[in-house]
């Protein structure tokens, strides 16, 4: 019976029988200068087939070499994932045709990986920690790109002619790959999104990667099954390919159970396939039948001497890992005062770093927080861009939270500035001086404006003195517009009520 069905069972329905098992498979590509075999550089964005070479161009008589920096990361990631590093690895032929394969099979490793045997703890959104075994990691090389013409969904169904670009082919990857993850039920969905976020930090803590999911530097296969409850033999999978979003990843898998639940509701049989996810529909649809392990006809690389790496290196390597990225949150957390929502919060934005950054730059904790929390998160919001990315540095930062911590500054004068630093207009300082932006801290030029609001507000001023304090918020205001927002808002409060004889008390 076919697997496709225009019907979902309900997420809680398909819970209410099943248990889901998900699998996950990331491929990070590493940030080398060269590819894993040869020496083209990996450097994005140059012209189509301009970084190739006979050897990643599957050319006869050409030899590959591997790259000792792609082995170090390689060894690195699987020491942050607590696994064994093996002491004798080899490279694998992996048979398969495909267009973007110009040698026809990939480079890849099969029964020896280089690292086996590890975990990730990752944390849910409500504070629980997951551990997720970690199967294996192996090293690997990426394949070309397709780009398919013609057609209205960009895929190669219904395309009128293919592009190839051979630049990708060869690039460094490393596939990690889970153990079934089993037990999650209901969180399934959510445990899968927040492993792939642990991950992505922990390759970016790395600097092995910069891991960004949106340009393909990392991409997540979910291998998802279920089985009714109570049965431990696992059912039949699907594999949806190259997901490159956390939200994504856990529309994925909530979609498959839904479907997966369907097709077995309705009498059918599930097919051993792989799919591709929608992002515009957060549906998936059929691509191919998946291969087993033994149709890649896999056999070592007869090109490639095996990789042993001496454990002197390992534990060289393993010293200097960094701290964990769930470690490092948790002692910043601490650091900060904050709570676990407001931390999620932060590690959602990608506000770490950056707030991390701009506290080493001189500000204090609270007061970087607030502004890559709030100004410059709108703004990254609004352009479309990530924090990381917008045009002002962690020190530019802290140098607008010292404008306001001097007084030479208020907030609404410092939103100001940091909106004059993303438009290009300079560093704070020219912002304030070209703008005009300083507070006015000139006594004499601040009573005159207190005593033209008062002037002009007798109503409220008789108010304030029969003891309505509050009321001195309209004078307040009145100042601040007459000076454009530059004065001290406080300071002003207390020469109005100086004016009037009341006291605050």
């Amino acid at each position: 019976m076919t697997t496709t069905t225009d019907e979902l069972v309900s997420y809680e329905d398909a819970l209410a029988t099943y248990d889901p098992v998900m699998g996950l498979e990331v491929h990070v590509e590493l940030g080398t200068k060269t590819k894993m075999f040869c020496g083209c550089s990996t450097e994005l964005g140059a012209a189509p087939n301009s970084q190739t070479c006979p050897t990643c161009l599957g050319m006869p008589g050409s030899l590959p070499v591997v790259n000792a920096t792609g082995v170090e990361s390689a060894i690195k990631i699987g020491l942050a994932l607590h696994c064994e590093i093996a002491e004798w690895c080899r490279f694998a032929r992996k048979n398969y045709f495909y267009p973007d394969m110009p040698k026809n099979f990939q480079t890849s490793q099969y029964d020896e990986p280089i690292a086996f045997d590890g975990y990730l703890d990752v944390q849910l959104e409500d504070g629980e920690v997951f551990r997720v075994e970690i199967e294996r990691a192996h090293m690997e090389e990426d394949t070309g790109k397709s780009t398919h013409v013609g057609g209205a969904t960009g895929r190669i169904h219904g395309a009128s002619h293919s592009l190839l670009d051979y630049n990708r082919a060869g690039i460094p990857l490393i596939e990690i790959v889970t153990k079934p993850i089993e037990g999650a039920g209901e969180r399934a969905p959510e445990v899968a999104k927040a492993y792939v976020a642990e991950l992505r930090e922990l390759i970016k803590a790395l600097g092995v990667s910069e891991a960004r999911m949106e340009q393909g530097q990392m991409r997540c296969d979910v291998n998802l099954s279920l089985r009714p409850h109570g049965r431990e033999q696992f059912g039949t999978r699907s594999e949806t390919k190259n997901v490159n979003s956390l939200r994504s990843v856990e529309r994925a898998a909530r979609f498959e159970i839904q479907r997966h639940a369907a097709v077995l509701n309705s009498g059918g049989t599930i097919i051993q396939e792989t799919r591709h996810f929608h992002e515009d529909t957060g549906s998936t649809t059929s691509g191919r039948v998946k291969e087993e392990a033994e149709d890649y006809r896999y056999f070592p690389e007869p090109d490639l001497v095996p990789v042993a790496p001496s454990r002197e290196w390992v534990e060289e390597l393993r010293a200097g890992l960094p701290e964990q990225p769930l470690a490092r949150r948790n002692r910043l957390r601490e650091e900060w005062g904050v709570s676990a929502h407001d931390m999620q919060s932060i590690l959602n934005a990608g506000a770490i770093d950056p707030i991390v950054a701009t506290i080493e730059a001189g500000a204090d904790a609270a007061s970087a927080r607030k502004w890559w929390m709030g100004e410059l998160a709108r703004s990254a919001n609004e352009s479309g861009k990530d924090l990381e990315d917008l045009p002002i540095t962690a020190a530019q930062v802290a140098r607008v939270a010292q404008l306001v911590a001097s007084g030479d500054l208020n907030d609404k004068l410092a939103r100001q500035v940091i909106e004059g630093v993303l438009a290009g207009d300079g560093t704070p300082d020219e912002v304030v001086d070209k703008r005009g932006l300083k507070v006015v801290s000139d006594e004499g030029a601040l009573t005159a404006a207190v005593d033209e609001a008062i002037a002009g507000n007798q109503g409220v001023a008789d108010k304030i003195r029969g003891g309505k304090v509050a009321a001195a918020g309209a004078l307040v205001g009145a100042v601040m517009k007459a000076t454009r927002g530059q004065a001290d808002a406080a300071r002003v409060k207390e020469l109005i009520l100086e004016k009037l004889g009341v006291s605050e008390g």
